[in-house]
């Protein structure tokens, strides 16, 4: 696949950029979701898991990162979190200045996505639930879904594959949607 490099705007301004964290438990399948959407060819810091629960194949040890351009003038750089605990001293300077984050759901098991959920809401950082339908298979609706990690009120879970770039972006561009709405009443708020 060829890099796209975001066009400049029509005021020939140059194309924003917004910063995106893609979360979730051990082997949700958050590079998988980074990989399936990146224009770039994504950079991966794997390694052999280790520790308990550990499981076959590379898990994250610093980020993923990858690029989409949603549309000419804007781009999204995702950073992909680490899934063992002993890398979270790492999360910080991921979100520090992003626009929102999603949240990779595995229906396997989801308690493993609560810390991204309390993280993410203790920080006031808008966030997408993603549930990661592996195969297509549904075992969950989104309202269900919802209620088992006990989100606020408005918080979007959508249905994905992890592994289909068109499912992926509906995704960014719901937590696009929905991070601006957040930010538009942080603002309305503080002025009001």
């Amino acid at each position: 696949m060829n890099a796209v490099q975001p066009t400049a705007t029509r005021a020939g301004e140059p194309p924003m950029t917004l910063k995106v964290v893609v979360a979730g438990g051990f082997g949700a399948g958050k590079t998988t979701l980074v990989g399936a959407v990146s224009e770039i060819r994504p950079l991966r810091t794997e390694a052999e898991p280790s520790g308990p629960g550990a499981r076959a194949g590379g898990t994250t040890v610093a980020m993923d990162y990858g690029r989409i351009t949603l549309k000419d003038g804007l781009a999204l750089c995702l950073f992909g979190t680490p899934g063992q605990d002993r890398f979270w001293f790492l999360w910080d300077d991921l979100a520090h200045g992003a626009l929102g984050a999603v949240v990779l759901a595995d229906t396997r098991r989801l308690p493993d996505c609560f810390p991204a959920v309390d993280y993410f809401e203790d920080r006031e950082i808008p966030f997408v639930v993603a549930v990661n339908c592996f195969g297509g298979v549904r075992s969950h609706q989104g309202d269900d879904i919802a209620e088992a990690l006990d989100l606020d009120p408005g918080t979007p879970v959508v249905l994905c594959d992890a592994r289909d770039r068109e499912a992926v972006r509906d995704v960014l561009v719901s937590l696009v949607e929905y991070a601006g709405r957040q930010h538009a009443a942080r603002l309305l708020a503080a002025v009001g």
